[in-house]
């Protein structure tokens, strides 16, 4: 199964979560942590600061810097706030004034602040573990410990492996199981860091070793060590200024991705287990600037996939595991606009493939020793997207989206010695919420149980195992909510606006039934992203709950731009159509309006990355529609950045956004660029994050934004500015240090709707 590339700006925050797929991880994806800014009113019942004159904000020095191209010129005033070494004394000491500044309009919520973090954190069960994934002879899961902020990566032998899996089965524990063994624990590793993250853990196939790949900065260049997984020595040297894309080729070799200057996944590499990096031996060296490296392994554990694609194209190498030594082969071609991923299973390599005529995709199969033999096994289909597919022994796993829901349908397949030529029948998977959320897990491929997480606006994750014969289905684990959490007091429901084209755009909506009025008065945070084909699916977050519990409607606007209704709606929402994305969220705004959702004076907004484009840009265009904003890492400086190919990940982008060295893309994107579209007009309260060591949008990005927001908005609503200068783009990495900064942006969002109380308790 493949899983989107690194890029530039595919963080989305809470919304979106990619399988952390246990002891196979890719890339983590952690909770959101925006924050609201909140404006100073007499009226309030809680000061915004403690100070009775509120201090004055920081003003960036301007100096001229002139830009020109197809005869216009653009100034930047601030383009000297990028730094690329992020070691420049006064750029460092701009952003701390900024942050002071931040803390300081905030230091009158404190108190309150605090409550909020103590409540977030009071639902979490902080003793507990994983949903024990069952592979050859152990028990792989991870534990979290009381008062710790990070995971240990544990296991345990399975007893009796004469009895095969069932959904049934269940992991022994207590003093006459076998012993638990903790792997790798996240939390001694972390104790010299400010920043921890590990981004891949990859047990051997004979389960003896453990590579994993450890970034300590934030900026997501990695270091990978191999252990001992019972001693936990360490095996060799380390792989130093590598991506997370690790997987094993046998048991004595790794095969890992470099990337360039620019950070382009550019090369696949064969390490050999007691050899020096220096050593290790070049697979493919990729060197289109347009193109990146992806890295996968086959359920089967029979090969490994080499994909070099772009946002439109992608072909795949295979490697045979047992033999590494040989070069890669090419599986798919080469074919601008052919997009293809696959996978394995017996005698048969199965292709999914997108071409602009089947946008949607189809699946195909063919043999391992004839790939340009293929039979289409699922037919293109308009309005049926293929998403993913995984594969078993005995059965094929489909995932796919039909009106803008997520299924999963399951095959049984013909025994490995028999023709593949159809599939039949199919049987879907029963879900219950009105809208959800479904990701794939890892399974174990000679098994009929189909592992997969569900959750929903009101559900809290959920693991199930599927009996793919019988169709049984059993809860392995749901994430404990604590503090009376009951599911049935909250509503999920899902409306369509209409764009100003006629199109319906769907919107998720959840809210506590006993509290809110729908009657105008209720107050809403909407959330956007609308980007690179990514599916904001809604799904459960705990802390979202002290919004909820106040009388907060929660909804998410699955604008154009994103994926959830199928590739075209991707299309219509990107290059010369990207400015759909924004309508689209403005048609939203106003019908949740219309309906009585809430109103422009309760209206808060939301989004991250590219979803901070988005902010930026419908604040841009409507900002008396919104009374607070929150862009998180905000990709705002859309034309310079991608007018500058030295910019880490911009050459890859040229085929999501435009490519502005072309006079019809320049002056298109200029027209929606936030910060070339400032202009001096009234903004409403308005917070924006960025981490120092962000690799995926620059810091100087919202830096910039927000000195040329100061100099030009003619308000007086607070703009706040606050930049973590020991992360990158996902931020903090401790799970408590998470909590922190959303309760920060619960008490934004509350302040800047007069909703403190005058206590400033907050369980008033």
């Amino acid at each position: 199964m493949y899983y989107p590339l690194f890029s530039r700006r595919l963080c989305i925050g809470g919304i979106l979560h990619y399988p952390l797929l246990l002891f196979s991880t890719s890339h983590r994806i952690v909770a959101p942590h925006p924050k609201i800014s909140l404006s100073p009113s007499r009226q309030s019942t809680a000061t915004m600061s403690s100070q009775s004159q509120p201090p004055s904000p920081p003003l960036a020095n301007k100096v001229k810097h002139e830009m020109e191209l197809f005869g216009d010129i653009r100034v930047d005033n601030y383009y000297w706030l990028r730094d690329d070494s992020r070691k420049k004394p006064e750029i460092i000491s701009y952003l701390q004034q900024e942050n002071a500044y931040t803390e300081a309009m905030m230091s009158g919520t404190k108190k309150y602040e605090d409550e909020i973090y103590a409540e977030i954190r009071g639902r979490i069960k902080e003793d507990d573990i994983s949903a024990p994934l069952r592979k050859g002879p152990y028990y792989y899961y991870a534990r979290t410990l009381e008062g710790k902020e990070y995971v240990q990566y544990c296991r345990r032998p399975v007893p009796h492996l004469d009895v095969p899996p069932s959904v049934h089965d269940t992991m022994p524990t207590g003093p006459d199981a076998p012993p638990e063994h903790v792997i790798l624990d996240e939390n001694v590793k972390a104790q010299e860091h400010d920043f921890y993250s590990i981004g891949a853990f990859k047990v051997s196939p004979n389960h003896k070793l453990v590579a994993y790949a450890e970034d300590t900065k934030g900026d997501e260049i990695y270091t990978v060590y191999v252990i001992d997984a019972e001693t936990r020595a360490l095996v060799g040297k380390p792989l130093v200024g590598v991506t997370s894309y690790l997987q094993w080729s046998g048991n004595e070799a790794l095969v890992y991705i470099t990337m360039d200057e620019i950070l382009r996944p550019d090369k696949a590499w064969l390490h050999k287990l007691g050899s020096d990096q220096s050593n290790d031996s070049c697979l493919y060296h990729e060197k289109d600037d347009m193109f990146s490296l992806d890295l996968q392994a086959s359920e089967s554990e029979k090969f490994l996939f080499i994909a070099s694609e772009s946002k439109m194209t992608k072909f795949v190498f295979y490697l045979e595991v047992s033999k590494p030594e040989e070069r890669l082969r090419v599986l798919t071609p080469r074919i601008n606009g052919i997009d293809t991923s696959v996978s394995h299973r017996g005698n048969h390599f199965f292709i999914q493939r997108r071409s602009d005529e089947f946008f949607n995709s189809e699946l195909l199969a063919c043999p391992v020793d004839n790939t340009s033999a293929t039979t289409v096994l699922i037919p293109h289909r308009a309005s049926v997207k293929i998403q993913d597919i995984q594969l078993f022994s005995d059965h094929l796993v489909v995932y796919e989206r039909e009106q803008g829901l997520p299924k999963i349908t399951t095959y049984r397949l013909p025994a490995v010695e028999e023709p593949l030529l159809s599939l039949q029948g199919g049987q879907a998977v029963q879900f219950i919420d009105p809208v959800y959320s479904v990701d794939s897990s890892e399974s174990q491929f000679s098994s009929p149980i189909l592992r997969f997480s569900y959750s929903s606006l009101r559900t809290p994750p959920s693991v199930y195992n599927y009996d793919m014969n019988t169709g049984e289905s059993v809860l392995k684990k749901i994430e404990t909510v604590l503090g009376g959490f009951d599911a049935s007091n909250y509503a999920t429901e899902r409306k369509w606006a209409a764009a100003s084209d006629g199109t319906q755009i769907p919107i998720s909506i959840v809210y506590q039934k006993n509290l809110v009025k729908l009657d105008g008065s209720d107050p809403m945070l909407l959330y956007g992203y609308g980007s690179y084909e990514i599916c904001i699916d809604p799904d459960f977050k705990a802390s979202r709950l002290s919004l909820l519990d106040r009388g907060f409607i929660f909804a998410i606007a699955h604008i154009r731009g994103g994926g959830e209704m199928g590739r075209q709606w991707y299309e219509n929402g990107k290059f010369l159509k990207k400015k759909s994305t924004f309508t689209d969220f403005i048609a939203c705004a106003e019908f949740l309006i219309e309906q009585k959702y809430c109103s422009k004076e309760k209206l808060c907004i939301e989004g991250r990355s590219a979803g901070g484009l988005l902010i930026g840009a419908v604040l841009n265009m409507r900002p008396d529609l919104f009374k607070a904003a929150v862009a998180g890492v905000p990709f705002v400086d859309v034309l310079t950045t991608m007018l500058d190919p030295t910019i880490p990940l911009t050459t890859s982008e040229w085929e999501e956004w435009g490519d502005p060295r072309k006079e019809e893309f320049y002056f298109y994107m200029k027209s929606y660029s936030p910060v070339d579209n400032v202009k001096a007009q009234n903004y409403p309260n308005i917070l924006i994050t960025a981490g120092l060591h962000d690799p995926q949008v620059m810091y100087s990005e919202p830096a910039k934004f927000v000195a040329k927001l100061r100099d030009m908005k003619t308000d007086d609503n607070v703009l706040l500015f606050k930049c973590e200068l020991g992360a990158g783009h996902f931020s903090k990495s401790g799970r408590f240090e998470r909590l922190q900064e959303d309760a920060l942006t619960y008490a934004f969002i509350l302040k800047a709707l007069n909703m403190i109380p005058t206590s400033g308790s907050a369980q008033n």
